[in-house]
């Protein structure tokens, strides 16, 4: 199946490459709430993936990624950057790791 967005495996390392990004409203479904509610979410463009030339977009919907890529949003720093990102744990116990390398 063809997928233009990247989803995060558990405990994979990922590396992605930005080139912009956007915020978009989202309704999503919370479990703990049983009922849909409204979410931000800040969306990537992604121009490389794992080394490799893609066009996809990263969608980040939980508040502690999005923390963790904020300082990078104002004046675009993100793009003299890879970022390597992984998922840890699931559900309320998900954590990630986020490690900014700069372009050679």
């Amino acid at each position: 199946m063809l997928m233009n967005y990247v989803a995060l495996e558990k405990d994979v390392p990922t590396r992605m490459h930005f080139t912009d990004h956007y915020f978009v409203e989202r309704e999503v479904w919370d479990e703990s709430l049983k009922k849909f509610k409204q979410v931000r979410s800040l969306v990537f463009w992604v121009d490389e993936l794992n080394g490799e030339p893609a066009a996809k977009t990263f969608s980040v919907l939980s508040d502690a990624l999005s923390n963790l890529l904020r300082p990078y949003l104002p004046n675009q720093t993100y793009i003299d950057q890879d970022f390597l990102i992984t998922k840890q744990g699931k559900g309320f116990g998900t954590r990630y790791q986020v490690q900014a390398i700069p372009k050679s």
